[in-house]
């Protein structure tokens, strides 16, 4: 009796590198890929193609100087980076801001917010195969655009936070726009979730996909959507609020499945409750006051120094401020919640099938110029 012939499939291992120039690596990050088949096997990634050396550029600046600079990093969301920055200072400084410019300074930062979601929508829609949600997105996210050019100058890189305020009041008719886009929006989100998150094949694309627990994101200093997906109720909105967000009703969207679809209904469900504190902001918004408090003409935090976080659109950011009584920082450091969240990405991708890991990079929602700074 003869035995049977047993076969065996023998394969190679192969490096693959996808990006720097790479459409779903959302800038000039570059990943090197080992797989085996399709499986990964190790994943790498390689950061600094956008270094510009932020933080030490900073010390030769002064403080009003850096916040140009601060546009560049997350250029999603200015609003938030801008705003970090004087938020800062000013708490070194014991400074006072009018009330009307913490208003403008909430209604700019939560209509970014919203802006840089719809922009994480779109892309990563597109990602993985869909080419209409890009075009909505784009479409009402420049809606936002439009405001921010009104109010600013600007299209991307705002530089409208001032230390003690902000750079101007708003135009005659913008509160009235922004109270239209609103409530415009709030009806769009029900066409957003019919066009996409009731699809079959979307949902089995995305469940289960990229898994990590609670522990796991405490252990890689996850913040944002990154940590909620996991159970963790954390916003610093919320945990230690700061400008006037304490006057706003809001929630705080969770979810436990940590998995690329929590991800995806989180930052809808954050756009959600972005738009009740614009509904409320606008509603209370000051039509008198000043939008500029007073600060001496020379800036110079005392010696000393500070850091202070925000919850920025993809988590915690910090600024840390070392100063020596100057007009200049003696030394600057960024906590970027791009930056951070991106290294759980090796541990993710490890034998995950090659065609996920469009999926799970996108379901991060990196900014390459804040990885890099």
């Amino acid at each position: 009796m003869s035995t049977p012939m047993t076969t065996s499939i023998r394969t190679e291992e192969m490096i693959l590198n996808v990006g720097p120039q790479h459409p779903s690596t959302h800038g000039v990050f570059r990943l090197i890929v080992k797989i085996d088949g399709e499986t990964i096997k190790e994943a790498i990634p390689v950061m600094g193609y956008l270094h510009r050396g932020t933080e030490k550029l900073a010390e030769n600046l002064t403080y009003t100087q850096i916040i140009p600079y601060t546009d560049r990093l997350d250029y999603l969301s200015s609003m938030t980076n801008n705003y970090v920055l004087c938020h800062a200072v000013e708490t070194m400084m014991g400074l006072e801001i009018p009330e009307k410019a913490e208003y403008l300074r909430v209604i700019v930062m939560e209509l970014n917010r919203v802006a840089s979601h719809l922009v994480w929508w779109g892309t990563f829609l597109l990602d993985i195969g869909a080419m209409g949600p890009f075009l909505y997105a784009f479409r009402d996210r420049e809606t936002i655009i439009n405001l921010f050019n009104e109010i600013s100058g600007a299209r991307l890189t705002y530089n409208y936070m001032r230390i003690g305020g902000v750079k101007w009041d708003a135009p005659p008719g913008w509160i009235d726009k922004a109270k239209a886009f609103v409530q415009y929006l709030k009806k769009e989100l029900a066409n957003y979730h019919r066009l996409v998150s009731g699809n079959e094949i979307f949902i089995s694309r995305l469940t289960g996909i990229g898994t990590y627990d609670r522990q796991t994101a405490l252990d890689y200093s996850l913040s944002g959507v990154m940590l909620r997906c996991t159970g963790e109720n954390w916003d610093i909105r919320k945990n230690e609020p700061y400008s006037i967000y304490d006057r706003f009703e809001f929630d705080v969207p969770v979810s436990t499945d940590g998995d690329c679809m929590a991800r995806y209904h989180l930052r809808l469900q954050e756009i959600e409750q972005s738009l009740r504190i614009l509904e409320q902001a606008l509603d209370q918004f000051p039509s008198e006051g000043e939008v500029i408090g007073k600060v001496p003409r020379v800036i110079r935090p005392p010696a000393g120094e500070a850091y202070v976080r925000i919850e920025a659109p993809r988590g915690e950011l910090g600024v840390y401020i070392a100063s020596q009584g100057k007009d200049k920082p003696w030394r600057m450091k960024l906590r970027r919640p791009s930056f951070v969240n991106l290294q759980i990405l090796p541990s993710l991708l490890k034998g995950v099938n090659m065609s996920n890991m469009v999926v799970i990079l996108g379901s991060i929602d990196i900014v390459v110029g804040e990885v890099d700074a």
